[in-house]
C-alpha cells in the first residue's frame, strides 16, 4: 500500500535517508569517494528545516508503512508561472514498486491544484533511469543544458526537462 502525505517536522530523519540512500546509489559514483561520502552525510541532515522554511511543498511517500520517496517543489524563480520540482528521489530498496509514479502523480495533481501551468527540472545527463522516468511522466527535454558543480570543483551536465498541461 502506498501513502503519500505532506511531510511533517518530525520527517526530517526519514527524507534524509531516503535521500542520502538515493543519492548514493545514482549519484556517488560520479565523485571521488571523499567527497561522495561527505554528500551523503550531508544529505541526511538538511532535511530538517527544508520542511519548516520557504515556500516550497515537500511529500512524503510511504509503502507498506515504510518511509519511502520524497518530493520537494515550489515555486520556479527562472521561470515564471511553472513550477520546478527540486528533489524527486526513492529509496533503492523501493525502485520498481511503483512509488516514485505514485508520487509524481501526486506532485503534479498538487501542481495543477495551486494553479501552476508546468513544471521543470533539471537532472544529470549522464543518468538514464531518471531520464527514463521523467519521460514516463510525461517530461519532455526542452534542449537546455547546464554545468552544475555539486561542490567539488567538477561541474557534471545537467538537462533541463519540462511539462505543461
Amino acid at each position: 500500500m502506498i501513502e503519500i502525505r505532506r511531510a511533517e517536522p518530525d520527517d526530517g530523519r526519514a527524507l534524509g535517508e531516503i535521500h542520502a540512500a538515493a543519492w548514493e546509489a545514482a549519484y556517488a559514483p560520479f565523485f571521488d569517494a571523499e567527497f561522495a561520502a561527505a554528500g551523503v552525510r550531508d544529505r541526511r541532515t538538511r532535511w530538517h528545516a527544508r520542511i519548516t522554511d520557504g515556500p516550497e511543498t515537500i511529500l512524503l511517500a510511504l509503502l507498506e508503512g515504510r518511509p519511502a520517496a520524497l518530493a520537494f517543489f515550489g515555486p520556479s524563480t527562472a521561470r515564471p508561472g511553472l513550477a520546478e520540482i527540486h528533489s524527486l528521489y526513492a529509496h533503492p530498496d523501493s525502485w520498481g514498486s511503483g512509488i516514485a509514479a505514485a508520487l509524481m502523480s501526486e506532485t503534479l495533481r498538487c501542481l495543477r491544484a495551486d494553479g501552476f501551468t508546468g513544471a521543470h527540472l533539471w537532472t544529470l545527463r549522464d543518468t538514464p533511469r531518471s531520464r527514463r522516468f521523467y519521460t514516463k511522466s510525461g517530461f519532455a527535454e526542452c534542449g537546455t543544458v547546464r554545468a552544475f558543480d555539486f561542490g567539488d570543483g567538477n561541474p557534471l551536465e545537467q538537462v533541463a526537462y519540462e511539462r505543461t498541461w
